[in-house]
């Protein structure tokens, strides 16, 4: 018996391979029997590529069913599928190709003049394109390539895929998530959730997030069900395939949008059974704002990148606002103190998990993967929270430095150091503010040296635009003559955050 994510996967799709597994926005179907073809063909491809089992993919490409074909087929052929963020630039790939040393690196089209030298730089064999119009030189390749529909024979704990998740340090760390950490998640979801093939999922997640991919993704396919698949959250599209959606998955964004649509209604929504937001924590106002106007109560879940999903709350049962509810089948949570020892209930501490999803470490960082697990195999979230006497857990904040903006992970520390870096800064502290849209937006502290010429805001704020990724660029810029500190010489954060809320009264 092979543990290969995408035989299990194909064991459980429809009868009727005729079913329809996705329709884009223009109406174009990918049948199940489509998909079973094409990934057959790519992973032909990629095996006359010279890919062997155990090889990392990684790509950097937009949202279309082909890069749902590409996932797949690497699944298939047991090669570990590697997404990157289509905002990261040059200096960002740089470090994960160099890190995650790809035997094959896909890219888009118009990005192949500048990526190639730096995929040369990181040693990477092989680099083709695929375009989100189903063009490039990957598919190029498959079209002459044989078709082999046999999947590599996959142990449980094999890898399937490699997600960076950035550290206090700025230097982003791989989990490394195998065939059975994503078999055991997509079952747990199902089952919590109720997907069945008569479920359609209105798909406007990007795919290289393990919102869009793992939870989304997974449930479709493990479930046999079909989606409306958008390549990205746009009102419209979402407003008019919301009557043929029977479950709609988003970050607090989504919803803080969407709200401020009068199509936005009940009425919009009767044929919908599920609201699930994730990614980042939803606001109580607009948990409770979403069950006025549509008459639907968003299900709250918790995951992260090295552990998949963790806790949900129920279908059955009571959501209860600002709680990310309780613990899916089969996985352990528990709050701990500093020592690890586990709290009782309404004590804060962290929150740790152990089950079938919790990763197998970091990408050979033996060292961060020994810091994360604690004695017994619990993962260290990094997350503070607490649970009530009915078993709710509920996050705090998080003990690391982590800002989520819009679904999105930030560590400050990359920002500080690229703001550190232009002329006229002497030190830089950022921090995360509450923010409408997207649940928290990026605040710079700056102390500027003193000398004619030094930035202001909008120098700030270009000089990250051109380094980084778009959601990591502050969104406000404030100058001090000098950042708080404790004792120990450590910048207070808190006081910072503090300094903000007060120019906001």
């Amino acid at each position: 018996m092979t543990h290969n994510l995408y035989a299990t996967f194909r064991a459980r799709f429809p009868h009727d391979r005729g079913s329809a597994l996705l329709i884009d926005a223009e109406g174009r179907t990918l049948s199940y029997a489509d998909t079973e073809a094409a990934v057959a063909r790519l992973s032909g491809a990629l095996v006359q590529l010279g890919l062997r089992p155990g090889d990392r993919v990684s790509v950097q490409v937009e949202k279309s069913p082909e890069l749902l074909i590409l996932y797949l087929a690497c699944l298939a052929g047991g090669f570990v599928f590697h997404p990157i963020n289509t905002a990261y630039l040059e200096g960002e790939l740089s470090y994960l190709l160099g890190d995650a040393e790809p035997a094959l690196a896909v890219i888009r089209p118009e990005m192949a003049e500048r990526i190639a030298p730096v995929a040369r730089a990181a040693g990477v064999r092989t680099l083709l394109t695929l375009g989100d119009a189903g063009d490039g030189t990957l598919l190029e390749a498959a079209a002459t390539a044989p078709a082999i529909d046999d999947v590599c024979p996959c142990e449980v704990d094999d890898l399937a895929a490699l997600l960076y998740s950035s550290g206090t340090t700025g230097k982003p760390k791989g989990a490394m998530l195998t065939h059975g950490n994503l078999a055991s998640n997509a079952a747990a979801l199902v089952r919590a959730w109720e997907f069945s093939s008569s479920d359609r999922l209105l798909h406007a997640l990007p795919l290289f997030h393990a919102h869009g991919l793992f939870v989304g993704i997974s449930c479709s396919l493990y479930a046999g069900a079909s989606m409306r698949f958008l390549p990205r959250f746009d009102i419209a599209s979402v407003l008019r395939f919301l009557p043929e959606a029977t479950v709609f998955m988003g970050v607090p964004t989504y919803y803080t949008r969407l709200l401020a649509e009068p199509g936005f209604s009940a009425s919009a929504c009767a044929h919908l059974r599920l609201f699930v937001s994730g990614s980042a924590p939803l606001l109580p106002e607009t948990f409770h704002r979403v069950r006025e106007v549509t008459g639907h109560t968003v299900l709250e879940r918790y995951g992260m990148t090295e552990t998949l999903m963790n806790s949900s709350n129920p279908l059955r049962g009571e959501r209860v606002a600002g709680s990310v509810g309780l613990p899916l089948p089969d996985i352990a949570l528990r709050i701990a103190d500093a020592k690890d020892h586990a709290l009782p209930d309404e004590e804060i501490g962290e929150i740790q998990v152990k089950g079938p999803n919790t990763c197998r470490g970091y990408w050979r960082n033996a060292a961060k993967t020994g810091e994360a697990f604690a004695a017994g195999g619990w993962f260290r979230t990094g997350d503070l929270g607490r649970r009530d006497a009915r078993g709710y857990y509920f996050i705090i904040g998080r003990a690391k430095d982590l800002i989520i903006t819009g679904g999105l992970n930030v560590y400050p520390k990359e920002v500080e150091e690229c703001i550190d870096a232009l002329d006229g800064v002497a030190e830089s502290a950022v921090v995360g503010v509450p923010d409408a849209d997207f649940g928290e937006a990026l605040a710079a502290m700056v102390v500027r040296r003193a000398a004619a010429g030094t930035p202001d805001e909008a120098a700030v704020i270009r000089h990250v635009k051109e380094r980084l990724a778009n959601f990591k660029v502050p969104k406000r810029v404030r100058f001090l003559p000098a950042l708080p500190r404790n004792a120990m010489g450590k910048v207070e954060k808190a006081e910072l955050r503090r300094l903000l809320a007060g120019e906001e009264r």
